[in-house]
Formats: C-alpha cells, structure tokens, sequence
C-alpha cells in the first residue's frame, strides 16, 4: 500500500502518482506517465494505460485491456477482459498524425469481453456492449447492443436487467412510454428513442 492509499502489484510498471485512494493495479501491468486514475479501481493483470487515459472513480478493467492515449472512462464502468480501443482511425506504421482519435465511455456503462470500441465513438451512460461486440458508431444512453457491428438490440436499466417499454398498438413512438425494471424497481420514461431515469 503506498503512503496515498492506492496498491500495485511487484510486477506492475506504475509512473503516474495521480491514482485514487483504494484502487488496485495488479500483475504486469503498465501504467504510464500522466495516467489519471480515480478511487477505488480495480486494474487487472497485464492491462496497459497510455499517457493521456483519464479514468474516473470505481472503474473495473478486467486482465489483457489495452487504453489508448484519448480513451476518457467515467466512474463505474465496468471493461470485460480482452476488450480492446483504438485512438487512430487512420492508421499507418510509422505515420503519426498531429492527434489522437477520442474514445469516451460514459458513466456506469459495459464494455463486455473480446469487445472492441472503435475510436471517434462515444458509448453512453448505463449502455451495455455485449461480449464480442464492434462499436462503429455512438452508443446512446440505457440501450444494448450484440453483434459485428454492434446492433441495437433493446433497453437496459442502470443494475443491467432488460427493460420493456410495451406500448399499444399503432401509439406515436413520440408519445412517453414508461417502464419499471422488474430487478431493482428502477422507473424509466423513453421519448424519440432516449431513455430516462423517472
């Protein structure tokens, strides 16, 4: 444990200091100069973190992630292990452009395992990517996607349970639908296809 209260592991290459109270890096990973890490996260064995990651608080990286310099990933996101991001839509050996291509994951989302986040693409709040998934496109808030690409296939709640917006038929897909998850109690409106907490 180091004196500001976050823990590596002997095996890990640590060279930032901006790392939160409680969080964890474990075996064989490196985390490089200028990283920004959050409380109480959990960095599993052999992850790499580039200069110029921000990660937030109570973020969960499963074994054999890779983060790329222009990767933001907001508090309680959870990244299955093997998921992979890019940060250069254009890329060549041995040809650097003048910036990085961004990549943000959003408040309380998944990444699933082996999935892939293309960059220049935002997964939104509560979102969840199934394992395997490819994501081409922004990935808006409460919803879930499978598949290469990433296909939309429905509504999540924030504990991850499947939602059920239920309407009559031939109702205006512009009219409020509303939805109780069935898991935790947790009330949601959908309007034009955006999901919000009640």
């Amino acid at each position: 444990m180091h004196a500001k209260g976050y823990s590596t592991h002997p095996t890990a290459i640590v060279e930032t200091e901006q790392i939160g109270t409680g969080t964890r890096i474990w075996a064989f990973c490196n985390v490089q100069k200028g990283v920004r890490i959050g409380a109480d996260c959990n960095i599993c064995d052999h992850c790499f973190v580039e200069n110029g990651v921000i990660i937030g608080d109570r973020v969960t990286i499963k074994n054999g992630v890779s983060v790329w310099d222009g990767v933001v990933i907001e508090n309680d996101v959870f990244i299955g292990p093997g998921a992979v991001f890019t940060n250069d839509i254009y890329a060549r050996s041995k040809v650097r452009h003048d910036k990085v291509d961004r990549a943000l994951v959003k408040e309380g989302a998944t990444i699933g395992a082996g999935a892939v986040v293309v960059a220049g693409h935002t997964v939104g709040r509560f979102a969840f990517v199934g394992a395997g998934a490819v994501v081409t496109r922004d990935i808006p808030d409460f919803t879930l996607w499978f598949g290469n690409p990433a296909a939309f296939i429905g509504y999540v709640c924030a504990c991850a349970k499947r939602l059920d917006f239920s309407q009559a038929e031939g109702a205006s897909t512009a009219e409020p639908r509303f939805a109780r998850c069935t898991a935790c109690g947790c009330e949601y409106s959908l309007i034009d296809g955006r999901v919000t907490p009640r």
